[in-house]
């Protein structure tokens, strides 16, 4: 009796019958099939956590934005009550001393402000004598009978309102023409 040597004895075990290597081919072939699917599932799952990490991505800018936006409003506000302090001492010079340089530097300091909050779209809302009333913009605080002009027309603008990029940061506040006033029909006691 020959005894086989390990490698004949590895060469019998391998069946190389037709039905055998194609059995073998299609076994394989679900593997990759099965591979295949599996990595599909894999990209598809990155391509989800890739969107939703992007869409989180930019709702935490906007959000970021929004909060940096809402605190800049503040600190607009804040100046605005500043700006509004300079119309008050600007309207109310002394006109001995209007043509003295420190009322021109106090104007131009104005000036400035006027400038740095144009820059950051800050913009007055218009609410000159003559102008429609429009409550989006104006605040009326006051109702004026008798002034020839027809109602709902702004009279006079006693606070000046403004407007951030297209929204309403403080509304102004005006005074109204309002009707005239009808005189009350005399009663006569009986």
């Amino acid at each position: 009796m020959t005894r086989k040597t390990r490698a004949q004895e590895r060469i019998d075990e391998i069946d190389l019958s037709p039905t055998t290597l194609l059995a073998q081919i299609e076994e394989l072939r679900g593997e990759v099939e099965a591979a295949r699917g599996q990595a599909d599932d894999y990209l598809a799952a990155l391509q989800r956590e890739r969107a939703e990490f992007l869409n989180y991505k930019r709702r935490t800018a906007d959000e970021r934005e929004r909060e940096l936006g809402l605190a800049g409003e503040d600190l607009i506000r804040k100046v605005l009550a500043v700006a509004d302090d300079f119309d008050r001492a600007i309207d109310a010079k002394p006109p001995d001393i209007a043509e003295h340089a420190w009322v021109e530097g106090i104007t131009a300091i104005d000036r400035k402000l006027r400038a740095l909050l144009e820059s950051e779209g800050v913009r007055a809302i218009d609410a000159a004598p003559g102008r429609q009333f429009d409550p989006r913009e104006h605040d009326a605080i006051a109702n004026v009978p008798d002034t020839g002009r027809p109602e709902g027309e702004i009279v006079d603008e006693l606070r000046r309102g403004y407007r951030l990029r297209d929204r309403v940061l403080r509304p102004a506040l005006v005074a109204v023409a309002a009707p005239a006033a009808t005189p009350e029909p005399e009663t006569r006691p009986n």
